[in-house]
C-alpha cells in the first residue's frame, strides 16, 4: 500500500511538471543584421515561450540547404533566405510550405493580409520580414557637375565626369542600363528576355564601360566613395546609411531606379520542430519584432510596424521609396542568370 502511495505520488508530480522545452536552430546572415534579429527576434521568443533557439549564421545559397534536405540530415529548422533562393529551394521541395492563414493580425488590428505588403506573402515556402535595395549614392565634397538625381544622371559621364563603381555581376546592372536607356520599370525584364534586349543593355553599359571601377564585395563601395575612387557608386543601401549615419559622411543616396528584393523566414523541409518554427515564424514577422530591422536600414514589411519606427528614419529606408524602383524579378534570374551570367563575363572581356 505504502509503495503504491509513493508511485502514485509520482505519477501526480510527472502531470504537474512542465512540458520538456524543444530546441531548434535558426540560420540568417551575421554582422549587425543578425545582432538585430537575435535581439528583437530570437530572445524574447525564447523568454516568452521557453523554448531554447540556436542561432547560426551562414553565407545564403541553397547548396548546404540542399545537402541537409537531400540526405536527411536535417541541421537546420529556420532560415532567413533571399527571395531568389527560396524561389528556388521552394520549387525544388526544399522548404516546406507556410500556412499565411494563421499569421496574426498587425498590433493595429489590421488584418494580415492587407498588413504585409503584397510581394511579402508571394511565396508559400516564406514570409518576407524585409525590403533591402541596391542603389547609387554619390560623394557631395568630390561629384561634380551638380547632383545626380536619376538612373540616367548615372550614365551621364558628360554631365557628371569620373569614374562609376560597380559589383562585377550582371544582376542590377542589366537592369540599370535599361532604366537609363529609357525602358518602362514594368517593361524590362520583358525586353530582357529578349536577345534585343540584352544586346540594347551591353551597349548602354558599353557607353561608361572605360569608366567603370569593379569591385566583388558590397564592403568596398563606401571606401571608393569615401577615397574617390569613383564618384557614383552602387551598392546594398544598408552599407551607406551605415556610412551617412554612424560615420556621418557625406553621401546622398539616389533612389530613382533602386532594384529592391525582400528576405524571408522559411522552414527546413523535414524539420523536426515545424510547428514551433511556424510559432518562431508568426511572431518574428510581428508588428513590433519587424520594427527593430529600421535601426540597420531595412524597411519592415508590415505597414503597422511603422508606428514604432523613428520618423526621422522613414524616408531613409527602401520601403519608403518602392514606387521609385522595380521589385527584383527571382524568376527572371531563375531562369536567365547562368546564360547572362557567361555573356556579361564575354562582355567584359571585350
Amino acid at each position: 500500500m505504502k509503495r503504491f502511495a509513493q508511485i502514485a505520488a509520482l505519477s501526480l508530480a510527472a502531470t504537474t511538471l512542465p512540458a520538456l522545452a524543444e530546441q531548434m536552430t535558426v540560420v540568417s546572415f551575421g554582422g549587425a543584421y543578425g545582432d538585430v534579429q537575435q535581439k528583437s527576434m530570437l530572445e524574447p521568443f525564447m523568454e516568452k515561450t521557453g523554448n531554447k533557439l540556436l542561432f547560426e549564421s551562414y553565407s545564403g545559397g541553397v547548396a548546404e540547404l540542399k545537402s541537409q534536405v537531400e540526405s536527411g540530415n536535417i541541421l537546420w529548422d529556420v532560415i532567413d533566405m533571399e527571395v531568389i533562393d527560396v524561389e528556388r529551394a521552394c520549387s525544388e521541395g526544399l522548404l516546406e510550405e507556410f500556412p499565411m492563414d494563421t499569421l496574426p493580425p498587425g498590433d493595429d488590428g489590421t488584418p494580415a493580409k492587407d498588413d504585409f505588403s503584397p510581394a511579402a506573402l508571394e511565396n508559400p515556402c516564406g514570409v518576407a520580414q524585409i525590403v533591402w535595395t541596391i542603389l547609387y549614392a554619390y560623394n557631395t565634397e568630390t561629384i561634380g557637375g551638380g547632383h545626380p538625381s536619376s538612373m540616367a544622371d548615372f550614365f551621364d559621364t558628360k554631365k557628371f565626369p569620373g569614374k562609376r563603381a560597380l559589383r562585377k555581376r550582371p544582376q542590377v546592372n542589366m537592369e540599370w542600363a535599361l532604366l537609363a536607356d529609357g525602358v518602362p520599370a514594368d517593361k524590362v525584364y520583358d525586353m530582357l528576355t529578349t536577345e534585343e534586349g540584352q544586346a540594347r543593355a551591353f551597349a548602354k553599359l558599353d557607353s561608361i564601360k572605360n569608366d567603370i571601377v569593379w569591385f566583388d564585395s558590397w564592403s568596398q563601395a563606401p571606401q571608393l566613395l569615401n577615397d574617390g575612387g569613383a564618384v557614383m557608386v552602387q551598392s546594398a543601401n544598408g552599407r551607406f546609411f551605415d556610412a551617412i549615419q554612424k560615420d556621418k559622411k557625406p553621401f546622398v543616396m539616389v533612389w530613382d531606379g533602386h532594384v529592391y528584393d525582400l528576405d524571408v523566414w522559411s522552414i527546413v523541409k523535414g524539420s523536426k520542430h515545424k510547428k514551433l518554427a511556424e510559432d518562431f515564424i508568426r511572431f518574428a514577422t510581428g508588428s513590433k519584432p519587424l520594427a527593430a530591422m529600421p535601426s540597420i536600414a531595412y524597411g519592415p514589411t508590415r505597414q503597422s510596424s511603422y508606428a514604432y519606427v523613428d520618423k526621422d528614419l522613414v524616408s531613409k529606408l527602401p520601403s519608403a521609396h518602392l514606387d521609385e524602383g522595380m521589385h527584383a524579378s527571382s524568376v527572371f534570374w531563375a531562369d536567365y542568370g547562368e546564360s547572362l551570367g557567361e555573356k556579361f563575363n564575354e562582355w567584359l572581356l571585350k
